[in-house]
């Protein structure tokens, strides 16, 4: 009896501090970006370098957003490892509409809430991006790091 109490107990602390973690990456500061960075990424990371001023992007919206994504790598200044797509390389911004499931969903997840004229940087977990399948130059199981920058909201 006594070894099942100290293993429940041992549950309950460990999802306590599982849950505390995943509330703290939310929103992010741009410092977190500085600090040592995990080499599994547990869940979506959002961190604002820019606050918008404007609309704000909302389920059924049409975005127009500029961006660039990165394979994660933990060793790598701010988790940029090799550059795998850019709308600003190829000198077009990307419109979807955010919940029609035309975005990655960590990128349906990650846009939420941001404001015309603001930069989000978005670190996504495998599991939220191309998963065990990959995507032409990306492997599967990867993570993804991009920064997004909120353009329009139609």
């Amino acid at each position: 009896m006594k070894s099942v109490l100290s293993a429940i107990a041992c549950f309950l602390a460990a999802a306590t501090l599982h849950g505390a973690a995943q509330a703290d990456s939310d929103n992010q500061p741009a410092a977190a970006l500085s600090q040592p960075a995990p080499l599994h990424v547990a869940s979506l990371i959002k961190t604002d370098t820019e606050i918008g001023s404007g609309a704000e992007a909302t389920y059924g919206a049409l975005l127009e957003v500029h961006y660039t994504g990165w394979l994660y790598n933990h060793k790598a200044e701010n988790l940029h490892g090799q550059k795998f797509d850019s709308s600003r390389d190829a000198g077009k911004p990307l419109t979807f509409q955010l919940g029609a499931r035309q975005v990655i969903r960590g990128w349906e997840l990650g846009v939420q809430g941001m404001k015309v004229g603001g930069k989000r940087t978005l670190i996504i977990p495998s599991y939220l991006g191309y998963s065990t399948a990959g995507s032409g130059t990306i492997p599967p199981n990867t993570h993804l790091v991009f920064d997004i920058e909120l353009l329009s909201v139609k």
